[in-house]
Parts: structure tokens; sequence; C-alpha cells
């Protein structure tokens, strides 16, 4: 682990070459931590608001952490709110996770036990001096560092005219991708995704949304298998097996009355193992 803080530059072999992308690259970088982490690819972005609900903390955690255990490097501000959550995801499954700042590495905010996590095991960057204090308007410039360095931005909560937003912007001027987690329609840190997901970022529910859109699904967690093995549903897929049925046929043929049958067919159908189609035939998918 690097304590000391480290300036690197275009010439320097750490230097992140996706830099090089954006409209107003930084001309120098300082780096505190973990030095791996900053070769590791892909790294993907998460950001939102510092007053989170109790779901918008749960799902930066959740995508941050899951994101992590697929091999993603997951860069965020060190903000409160959904920064922290996420960088705790990704450290609680011991993945990477680097902490764009807006201040020198060596005056990091805010500081506490997560800025001392993150220097131990992950990496802390900013493309201000050591000795800089945080001032508002590194913020902005700190938030295109964070896009930049990022193959996709995924925004959690925020509001209407939030900070977060301005992340995206740079994303998108940047030729990155933009993903947003949609909310409860009346809660105000949700009018900030669901302003991006009408303006045309990507709705996301699960972080391998995040990494099938991104072309990275063999970083992904292995699938649940295809079935469970309840009798019942392997006896409506054997009777699936180059057949077309409606329910009540279904029913004949694994000799049980209808209404034991549809809840079955329901969580195949959830399950992606069958569909219903017209007349309310169904079909087996698969094998």
């Amino acid at each position: 682990m690097e304590k000391r803080a480290l300036r690197i530059d275009r010439h320097s072999a750490h230097w992140p070459s996706e830099l090089e992308e954006i409209d107003g690259p930084p001309e120098e970088l300082w780096i505190r931590g973990e030095l791996s982490w900053i070769a590791r690819r892909p790294r993907i972005a998460i950001v939102g608001t510092r007053a989170p609900t109790a779901y918008g903390r749960e799902q930066a955690r959740r995508f941050g952490r899951e994101l992590a255990a697929s091999g993603a490097v997951v860069v965020s501000g060190l903000a409160r709110g959904v920064d922290e959550e996420a960088h705790l995801g990704a450290l609680e499954v011991g993945g990477g996770t680097i902490a764009v700042l807006g201040s020198g590495v060596d005056r990091p905010w805010p500081s506490g036990e997560l800025c001392d996590r993150v220097l131990s095991e992950g990496l802390l960057l900013s493309e201000f001096a050591p000795g800089e204090a945080p001032r508002r308007h590194h913020f902005p410039l700190r938030n295109r560092v964070i896009s930049g360095l990022a193959q996709g931005v995924v925004v959690i909560e925020a509001a209407f005219a939030s900070g977060s937003l301005i992340t995206a912007r740079w994303a998108v001027d940047q030729g990155r991708s933009v993903f947003a987690l949609p909310g409860r329609v009346d809660h105000p840190m949700a009018a900030g995704c669901h302003r991006l997901i009408r303006e045309g970022a990507e709705l996301v529910e699960r972080p391998t949304d995040v990494l099938l859109s991104l072309g990275l699904a063999s970083l992904g967690p292995a699938p649940e298998p295809a079935a469970r093995s309840d009798p019942l549903e392997r006896a409506l897929l054997a009777a699936l097996i180059g057949e077309t049925l409606d329910a009540e046929e279904l029913a004949n043929r694994v000799t049980l009355p209808l209404l034991e049958i549809l809840p079955a067919l329901m969580e195949l159908e959830l399950a992606g193992r069958v569909a219903r189609g017209p007349g309310g035939l169904y079909r087996r998918i698969g094998g």
C-alpha cells in the first residue's frame, strides 16, 4: 500500500488511458493506497444523493458489492450517502474501489473510518495537489474524472437537480453508458433518476443488468439453476417437451386439478422456463 501521495501524469505507467478520451483531461493525478487497482478493468461508477432513503442505501451497497464481486472496480466520490454505501459494498467482498476526491489525497473529505478503509484496501485519487482543501468548485470537476475513469455510471438515487446528474451529463459527453435505478414516483430522491431515464438513461434493476449492457456478462456470477427441483414443476416441463398446451390440457397430462398446477405454472413463467402465448397456450423455453 502506498501511504504517501504519488504523482502520475500522461507519461506514467499508471496513467488511466480512459482519461485521454475525455474533454479537458487532468494534467496530473495524485494517488494513495493500493496502486494495483488503478490498472484493473472494468471500472463502473456508482453515484447518488448524500441523503438517500433506506432503499437507496441498500441498493447502493448491493450494486457496489455485486459489481465488485463480479470483478469490476467500483468508482465513487467518498461522499456520505450513496457513495459511501457503494464503497462499503465493494470492500465487503474484498473487491476494488477507487475514491475520487475534490481535495488533495492527503486531505481527504470526509475523513473517518471509511476513508481509512479505502486508503488501506482501495485507492484514493485526485487531480488536486496535496495540501489542497475541499472546495465547492472542485466537486463538479471531480465528477468528470469519476465518469471518465468508468465504462458506465450508475445513478442510484438523486433529486431532480442533483450533483449526481452532473456526473451523468459528463458521462454522456464522454461517450460512457448511463444507468439509473427507478424509485417511488412520489419521492423526491427518485426524481433525478426518473429524469435521466426519460432522457435516455438505461433503467436497471440488478447489477447484472449493468454487466450485460456493457458486454461484461462473462464477469457476472454463475446463473441460478434454470429449474427448481420441485416434482410438479418437473412434471409440467416434461409434459411440454415438443408440445404447446393450455392449462387444462396440462392438468390432464399430470393428472392434477387445475387449481393445483396454476401456481406452479406461474412460478415457471416468472423463472423464464415456460412462456404463455395467445389463447393461454404454454410452451417450454430452453432445454
